[in-house]
């Protein structure tokens, strides 16, 4: 056997396995992918037609997947908002529960209000699956400030919190004008243009979006 048909062989087993680790759903989908398709290959060169045919149904399965994830991953009507208490007991077992996620993404949020704290909260569902929460505070001035914008690590590939944002009702009916996300990490710049933000200042720390009744981004 050729050294490199070898290592092509190996190759596709290692990707298979790596993508069994991973805890997002693009990323689990595209190495899986990537790995049958390999693996496919090799069988087919070697003749080990089983295993060949397995491959090639799994290289399949995964590429319907990837295109119904990308098809779905701006659709409204697959995620849901919910407007909850920001003290509502599901809401605060969701934070308990990704207390450690949490604290990575937004280090200094707190769960609960503080005493005369006005703050907004919002679920982000997918079917029965909680997948992300949006927690805006209320600055004064009609300025809503997010303390929390938070996506599972399964989903957070497709930034469902942008759902939140396109409801611009949502922010007008609290009385805000504008929302400021007070510090953005590298990252995150893609995702906040993409929803209708944009740098408040020449430093380009902040991040502000002009609250539109209907009708707006």
């Amino acid at each position: 056997m050729f050294p490199w048909l070898e290592i092509a062989g190996w190759t596709g087993s290692i990707l298979v396995v790596l993508s069994l680790t991973q805890a997002r759903v693009l990323r689990f989908r595209w190495l899986n992918l990537i790995g049958s398709l390999v693996a496919t290959a090799y069988n087919a060169i070697v003749g080990i037609w089983p295993f060949a045919a397995m491959n090639a149904a799994i290289s399949l399965i995964n590429i319907y997947w990837l295109w119904r994830l990308n098809r779905e991953r701006h659709d409204a009507a697959v995620y849901e908002v919910i407007e909850v208490a920001p003290d509502d007991a599901y809401l605060l077992h969701v934070l308990r529960t990704h207390a450690a996620d949490i604290a990575s993404v937004a280090p200094g949020f707190v769960p609960l209000p503080g005493p005369g704290e006005e703050r907004s909260a919002f679920l982000v569902q997918r079917g029965d699956e909680t997948v992300g929460v949006v927690e805006v505070r209320d600055a004064g001035d009609g300025t809503g400030v997010v303390d929390l914008d938070w996506v599972t690590k399964r989903f957070r590939d497709f930034t469902p919190g942008e759902f939140v944002y396109r409801r611009s009702g949502i922010f007008a009916a609290k009385g805000f004008r504008r929302v400021l996300v007070p510090q953005a990490g590298p990252g995150e710049l893609a995702y906040l243009r993409k929803v209708g933000f944009r740098p408040e200042g020449s430093d380009g720390g902040a991040w502000v979006r002009d609250v539109v009744v209907e009708g707006g981004r």
